[in-house]
């Protein structure tokens, strides 16, 4: 079989290399020539774990290649993805179709055959129906039939998820369509991963209801942990409780300083958005997207509680500037809310991120950027751990404790135990559970 991937961002990306791992013939696409060249030499444009290795493996193989050229790379596809950006449109919320809509006509142009013309971007309700009267408006004698085809990918264990799935949603209502989009994903019958068929418009809808779902349950347990720390519990300790239960799951409970990323936020505002103009307005999703804004910016409150109330004219040690580990994505990420207030409270911040740092620069400003994490710590007043990479999660505490003026770390994604970080004579503060001192203060205290 071959397709065409229109867009080589993160999904569009991700999708092409590994439908070419599956033994697909795949061309993706991109009007960024830029992009193109960095593509066309090996070099990779977003960082993800392993997608590296698998591009070029299938690259040599001949199964996956590069072009700006779209009509060369449509013509005789049995289906094109469509896989461009769909950011929030400023001033409203609702998603931006521009992209969307402007290469279902320019691959409506290039139709040479039957296409079966899939939108893997996440798209609002209503988008297929949208992007069928395009593509038959601009080409009256295509043929051709729209499918939608979310994607669910983790970023940082993306190749994962597309080759052990959940699930895959398809909507369509063609038996043709549906026949090339099973014989697409046929290598993932072979480990009876689910193939869900539905309408176009119940596929893009569970995209938008699976992403919201999943940031309520973290602005939930957010608010949990802050009641744990108003009445003495252990959101962790609630959270193994509660996510043991198999009707609620384990996953998504881990407390910390907000969701950010390219999918939460807008897909939370679409979403949003989407029912209010269908007059089905959905208030917990709009309560969720108000609870996590306001957590990122609580978070510097309570870094700041956590230096004595006051950061003017101190230096913070920043670790962790991108949304979640394994990824350079700065989209939205509690840092860009953190550290700003930070400085508007006096504070001078000096960061380090393993993956993020060349993004963050284009964000962040007055910010000393570090060559490692324990650059940052030196002449710092306080360590702020913002986003859990592996190497922050086994810090030489002594060496830590060396390098700060005091030997306060603020964990806002609990990597640490209190009682050994009290053990180790810091003044820790994390999310959930209560604020610890040096075991010596403690025990003076207790005398």
């Amino acid at each position: 079989m071959r397709i065409a991937v229109i867009g080589t961002g993160y999904v569009g990306l991700v999708s092409g290399a590994c439908f070419s791992e599956f033994g697909v013939s795949v061309t993706c696409v991109d009007k960024d020539e830029g992009k193109i060249a960095r593509l066309l030499k090996g070099e990779i444009p977003i960082y993800e774990p392993g997608l590296d290795q698998l591009v070029e493996s299938n690259v040599k193989a001949g199964r996956l290649s590069f072009t700006t050229d779209l009509a060369t790379a449509v013509k005789g596809a049995d289906a094109v993805f469509i896989a461009v950006g769909t950011p929030s449109r400023r001033g409203d919320g609702h998603a931006d179709l521009s992209y969307v809509f402007g290469a279902a006509e320019e691959v409506a142009r290039a139709l040479t055959g039957y296409t079966v013309v899939v939108t893997k971007s996440t798209v609002p309700v209503g988008t297929g129906r949208k992007v069928a009267e395009i593509v038959a408006k601009t080409r009256p004698d295509a043929a051709f039939d729209v499918a939608s085809n979310p994607e669910f990918l983790r970023e940082g264990s993306a190749i994962e998820d597309f080759m052990r799935p959940d699930r895959v949603v398809i909507g369509t209502e063609s038996d043709r369509a549906r026949e090339i989009m099973r014989e697409l994903y046929r290598p993932l019958f072979l480990i009876e991963t689910p193939i869900v068929f539905t309408t176009v418009e119940t596929a893009e809808l569970t995209k938008y209801a699976a992403n919201s779902f999943l940031a309520a349950k973290i602005s939930f347990i957010n608010e949990i942990a802050d009641l744990c720390e108003a009445v003495g519990a252990d959101v962790q300790d609630v959270a193994r409780g509660i996510g043991l239960d198999g009707r609620i799951g384990r996953k998504f409970l881990h407390a910390g300083p907000g969701y950010g990323g390219s999918c939460f936020p807008k897909d939370c505002l679409a979403l949003v958005k989407t029912a209010q103009d269908a007059g089905a307005p959905i208030t917990i999703i709009e309560t969720v997207v108000g609870v996590n804004e306001n957590r990122k910016l609580r978070m510097a409150d309570k870094v700041i509680k956590a230096c004595g109330g006051s950061v003017k004219s101190k230096t913070l040690a920043i670790l962790g500037l991108t949304f979640k580990p394994n990824t350079d994505d700065m989209r939205d990420s509690p840092s860009l809310a953190i550290i700003p207030a930070l400085q508007a409270a006096g504070a001078t911040i000096r960061a380090y991120d393993p993956e993020g740092m060349e993004e963050a620069k284009k964000l962040l400003k007055d910010v000393v950027f570090c060559e490692n994490a324990y650059e940052t710590m030196e002449g710092s007043a306080a360590l702020v751990l913002v986003t859990e990479w592996n190497e922050f999660r086994a810090l030489d505490l002594e060496r830590v404790k060396s390098l700060l003026q005091s030997p306060t770390l603020i964990d806002l994604r609990n990597v640490y135990k209190p009682e050994e970080m009290a053990a180790q004579g810091f003044y820790y503060t994390s999310i959930g559970r209560a604020a610890t001192g040096p075991a010596r203060a403690q025990k003076r205290l207790t005398a």
